[in-house]
């Protein structure tokens, strides 16, 4: 399939699955959207645009890393998500910035909620930026990167849950 074929309405729809998968913590289902190859990334928000092999990352999964981290917080063990945080996403901006052969560059702000026992309220708020490649089984993720807008981390907590 090209992804020239692939129109916006396709990608929103793409991305609130995505969105609801992660707010109902499915994430072995999430894990199904992934390239075998699929790349998780959050910069430094003070150098939003570096390469995570040169700049120190909040996040620099890749596949084994992204499989490893779903199965720690699937874990009833996993302290950091017990009890599980609640989320809710708001995707807004959807826009697919470039095409190339069977892949397509997308760009979407969000906002993240995330309620949480005995913790205040917390939101994060940025940028997600896709790189999609279309398959026989519809569109995957081969790289997902998280720019957040906040210059001071201290207040968001721990970002234990897929962002």
């Amino acid at each position: 399939m090209n992804a020239n074929s692939i129109s916006r309405s396709d990608v929103e729809e793409f991305l609130f699955e995505e969105a609801a998968l992660l707010d109902e913590w499915r994430l072995d289902e999430w894990l199904e959207l992934l390239t075998d190859d699929a790349i998780y990334q959050i910069p430094s928000t003070d150098a939003p645009d570096s390469d995570a092999r040169h700049a120190l990352f909040l996040i620099a999964d890749d596949a084994t890393r992204i499989k490893a981290r779903v199965k720690r917080l699937n874990d009833t063990e996993a302290h950091a998500e017990s009890p599980r945080s609640r989320t809710r996403r708001m995707i807004a901006n959807v826009r697919i910035t470039g095409y190339e052969g069977d892949s397509l560059t997308v760009s979407a702000n969000f906002s993240v909620f995330r309620y949480r026992r005995n913790s205040p309220l917390r939101q994060y708020v940025g940028r997600y930026e896709y790189l999609l490649r279309t398959t026989d089984d519809g569109l995957r993720i081969a790289e997902r990167r998280v720019i957040l807008d906040p210059t001071e981390l201290g207040t968001l907590g721990a970002v234990s849950f897929i962002l």
